[in-house]
């Protein structure tokens, strides 16, 4: 059998933007048909069975919510159910690295530890597409939604760049540890700067979430902490501008450029 080969950032057609579809019936068809889904909300106090084991078996993330959620989303009949058809399909991590490593490539990925703003995560997809990234890690649950405002926020760096979604970041990080990558956290928490890293080795680097940075059981996981150093009266950074400092400061490591 002639082996598939997934190729990296290659163009591609641009996807629709994320659509909303509700009602149990559109809902199931929806699934059936192998699209990739978002979100899937069903109303907390109703019994959708066929759903959710269609669900499960599909390995779609079903968030059980009030009815009050699910009349701000549409004020259309939804019938207890609603999901969203992303506007891009999600690739296999295991699959990603494995072509990386096949081309003669360095791995160079970026985590996401529940990043939740829109427009941040398109803004982090834009600069991580331009600085050769090769995989973007998200969380099945917790993170941004991919929605026609992550789009337009990546400036269509999301219909190029490979985004991998996760049911556990902890154990996927021990994956690509195992793997032979660095695991490169960006924190407050820690006092190295990301200058004294060699970046031109296999790297993950980890930017968290705009409330309370990473999450404690992934900085354990880390191999190095990395802090910005800030030289203001502001004690942060936006996660979109961090992420950029450090992803080019791989880039920085990476390519020689002519002066």
């Amino acid at each position: 059998m002639e082996k598939r080969k997934y190729t990296l950032r290659q163009p591609a057609p641009r996807p629709p933007q994320a659509d909303m579809v509700f009602g149990t019936q559109s809902v199931l068809e929806t699934l059936r048909s192998g699209k990739e889904i978002e979100r899937l909300f069903i109303q907390r106090e109703l019994g959708l069975s066929e759903i959710e084991k269609l669900a499960k078996e599909l390995g779609v993330l079903v968030q059980r919510v009030p009815v009050e959620k699910l009349n701000r989303l549409t004020r259309k009949n939804h019938q207890g159910a609603v999901c969203f058809v992303s506007p891009i399909r999600y690739v296999p991590l295991h699959n990603v690295l494995t072509q990386v490593y096949e081309d003669g490539k360095t791995p160079l990925f970026l985590l996401l530890d529940r990043i939740t703003d829109v427009r941040n995560f398109g803004a982090i997809a834009r600069t991580a597409e331009c600085a050769g990234v090769q995989a973007l890690i998200v969380p099945q649950k917790g993170g941004a939604q991919i929605n026609a405002d992550a789009m337009k926020t990546s400036s269509g760096a999301l219909n190029y760049l490979p985004v991998c979604r996760e049911i556990s970041l902890n154990e996927t990080l021990r994956y690509l540890k195992d793997s032979g990558l660095q695991i490169v956290a960006c924190s407050e928490k820690t006092d190295s700067s990301p200058y004294s890293i060699d970046f031109t080795i296999p790297t993950v680097i980890i930017m968290g979430s705009e409330e309370d940075g990473i999450s404690k059981d992934l900085l354990d996981i880390a191999d190095f902490g990395v802090r910005i150093p800030l030289l203001g009266q502001v004690e942060s950074l936006n996660v979109g501008v961090a992420s950029s400092i450090v992803l080019y400061e791989a880039v920085r490591q990476r390519v020689s450029i002519p002066v």
